[in-house]
């Protein structure tokens, strides 16, 4: 998804006006995906950085997957019997 974001600037000067089109719908996105109160606050934060200049950089998506994946594979390590 974050690829999708970056790809607005493959066309010259259509980068800001792809970003006002995919910030509601990144954020949406971002919220449907990881759900619940973290979803919610993501999407806004995604819909922000989105919507605001100079802060695509900022890869929300794959941030917050890797922070799931880890949090999943503690909550399983710690699971398991000894």
């Amino acid at each position: 998804m974050d690829l999708f974001g970056y790809a607005s600037y493959a066309l010259p000067f259509l980068g800001e006006f792809g970003d006002v089109v995919w910030a509601p719908v990144s954020g949406l996105i971002f919220y449907i995906l990881f759900g619940g109160w973290k979803g919610a606050m993501g999407g806004i934060f995604n819909f922000m950085e989105e919507l605001l200049p100079g802060l695509d950089f900022i890869p929300s998506f794959t941030i917050m997957w890797t922070i799931k994946f880890i949090r999943k594979q503690q909550q399983t390590q710690s699971i398991q019997p000894i």
